[in-house]
């Protein structure tokens, strides 16, 4: 089984932490899928011989850029679906290159929705937007309480940032992840296209190589387990609603498959208030997790970083059918296991008592 036509799913990027999750749970349900992935993110590489290994010749793999207008045309004109997760995808290095920022964000994006609107109308195409296109919420209050910040809003407080938020694009990837969104919702709305928009926080979990720039809950797990420093950016009250990547993945078929009834709209993704922590607070339970203290050091804020972040997930909980998500703190003990074994490094201490 495939698509719903028999054609193959084609996921852009799917070589990354969420693309191989994601393809990996469509060849699991039976699908063909086809990565697109340039692979020129570190790590990457692994995770698509982790899919081959698993599924065989039910994944195929296209090595090349989603500026490859041409190759990103017949890819699509073939797919059953597209799950378009394929970006540059950290605020620092569009800050430091935004034009190429912008040619894989914005243009990589065009040509993909302009191959299926001319070649392949009745796809349905879901796409990776961010919490980054509401901009820094400056109009909101926010009151350090212990080790994290609050809105003073007790609205926000209470459910997080809807879908009804202002758009105010904040730094190059905040421009090019915001227009790129725009066009997606826009290709629904002038051409009619079969497309919807999912707009993440902070996702997290297995197969997340992650960087100081991108990627932090499993950048700070492995710098604690390997014993090095950690910076934190800020004061460390950020908060931000984390999400562990299998929901991610559940939201993004759920779309796919409700394509028809939610189409020309975008949604929320995050782990909601139930999951909201602060860097302090994640920090506090890596260490639990390791029975040490960790060395931490303190630096400037970074443009466009977010005091509070917090969406509210009631609208995508409701068109999606989305069920329970998985606890922040179950779902980070099973993230530092994971990263553990994979590196040869000796298991979390509360693994280790539970051995």
């Amino acid at each position: 089984m495939s698509g719903v036509d028999g054609r193959p799913i084609l996921v852009t990027g799917g070589a990354g932490f969420i693309g191989s999750n994601l393809a990996d749970r469509l060849a699991g349900e039976g699908h063909r899928v086809l990565v697109y992935d340039a692979l020129s993110r570190p790590g990457v590489e692994t995770n698509l011989d982790w899919l081959r290994s698993r599924h065989g010749d039910r994944v195929e793999a296209i090595v090349a850029d989603i500026r490859d207008e041409g190759r990103l045309a017949e890819a699509a004109a073939g797919a059953g679906a597209v799950f378009h997760m394929a970006a540059q995808v950290a605020v620092t290095t569009s800050l430091v290159d935004p034009r190429d920022d912008f040619a894989i964000n914005i243009v990589g994006t065009l040509n993909l929705l302009d191959a299926l609107r001319t070649r392949n109308p009745e796809a349905p195409i879901v796409f990776a937007s961010t919490n980054k296109v509401y901009g820094d919420l400056a109009d909101i209050e926010f009151v350090a309480e212990g080790d994290r910040y609050v809105p003073g809003h007790a609205h926000v407080r209470e459910h997080g940032i809807g879908e009804d938020r202002p758009l105010d694009f904040h730094t190059p990837y905040g421009c090019s992840k915001g227009a790129a969104d725009q066009y997606v919702l826009d290709y629904a709305r002038s051409y009619g296209l079969r497309s919807a928009v999912l707009r993440m926080s902070c996702i997290y979990g297995q197969r997340q190589m992650g960087t100081e720039d991108q990627g932090w809950v499993a950048h700070f797990l492995i710098r604690a387990l390997e014993g090095r420093p950690i910076t934190l950016f800020g004061d460390g009250r950020q908060v931000r609603d984390i999400l562990d990547v299998s929901d991610a993945v559940d939201a993004y078929i759920n779309t796919w498959h409700g394509i028809d009834a939610v189409g020309g709209r975008a949604f929320n993704l995050g782990g909601g208030p139930a999951n909201a922590v602060s860097l302090r607070q994640l920090l506090a339970h890596i260490g639990r997790l390791l029975g040490r203290e960790l060395d931490i050091d303190y630096s400037d804020w970074r443009a466009g970083d977010q005091r509070y972040f917090v969406a509210d997930t009631r609208a995508a909980e409701a068109a999606l059918g989305l069920g329970g998500k998985v606890p922040w703190r179950d779902g980070v003990a099973r993230l530092a296991r994971w990263l553990a074994e994979a590196r040869g490094l000796p298991l979390p201490v509360a693994e280790e008592q539970a051995a």
